[in-house]
């Protein structure tokens, strides 16, 4: 099973409106572009929250056509940018699936929503972790990848790290109880990641858009390239992962930003 991992692309009404010294639509256009030349086969895509910047109808309209030309499926959460019922009614009209369970072979894909809305951190709803709870109880051999956008685990930025999932204490307590493979896969944090923690892996990508620094005690931008993430799950609960950037200083944001 080969998955991509598109996240935060931030994208506004306009095509060339601006976030911190780059046009969103056109990181994302280029990150497209990207992925089809390269040619890879994929089967599913994976974005996890932040499409959009601004909440507007016609952001979302960019995502939609942007990913209709990479022929896959996608899959869909909201983050703590998004505006959900306007995001759902978009990807909706455009035919994208609302399915939050899959299954794919030996492997069980659970997409939950931690957007508590009105702040920037995160929080996993009863309603989302009974879905866990269900979904460990129903499939207990098959190996889980659980999308999220909120981070559960510190990423090392001071202050991003504020802004993470404030109950993953309740995530990781339900993930203890399965025995096959764990992965959790998250947007947000604008960089890549990769940790493991009592047995489960975490995962994030590159934002397509502004990245940033990592290990950073205050906010700053990241020198590296608008990218996303591919994924290749094995029948075995094994997974193979890279992840894909533009290339370097294809777009420079304004490195004087103090927030956004």
């Amino acid at each position: 099973m080969e998955l991509l991992q598109i996240t935060d692309t931030h994208l506004f009404a306009g095509a060339d409106t601006d976030l911190l010294g780059i046009a969103p639509w056109r990181s994302c256009r280029a990150v497209v572009d990207a992925i089809l030349e390269d040619d890879s086969p994929r089967d599913l895509i994976l974005a996890t929250g932040d499409l959009s910047q601004d909440h507007s109808p016609e952001s979302y309209r960019h995502f939609t056509r942007l990913m209709g030309e990479l022929a896959p499926p996608v899959f869909w959460l909201p983050g703590n940018h998004d505006d959900a019922p306007v995001m759902q009614a978009e990807l909706d009209a455009a035919g994208i699936s609302n399915a939050k369970q899959l299954l794919c072979g030996n492997w069980q894909i659970l997409l939950l929503d931690t957007q508590l809305r009105g702040a920037v951190h995160g929080e996993l709803a009863p309603e989302q972790l009974a879905l866990l709870e269900q979904a460990i109880d129903d499939y207990p051999h098959h190996h889980l990848l659980v999308a999220v956008h909120h981070q559960a685990v510190p990423v090392g930025c001071a202050w991003l790290d504020q802004h993470n999932l404030r109950n993953a204490g309740e995530l990781k307590q339900r993930l203890a109880r399965h025995r096959a493979a764990k992965v959790v896969l998250f947007g947000h944090v604008h960089q890549g990641f990769d940790e493991v923690h009592d047995g489960v892996r975490y995962l994030a990508s590159p934002s397509t858009c502004i990245q940033f620094k990592p290990l950073s005690d205050d906010f700053a931008l990241d020198h590296t390239a608008p990218g996303w993430r591919a994924l290749t799950l094995y029948p075995d609960g094994r997974l193979s992962t890279q992840v894909w950037r533009l290339p370097p200083d294809a777009f420079v944001p304004d490195f004087s930003a103090t927030g956004y």
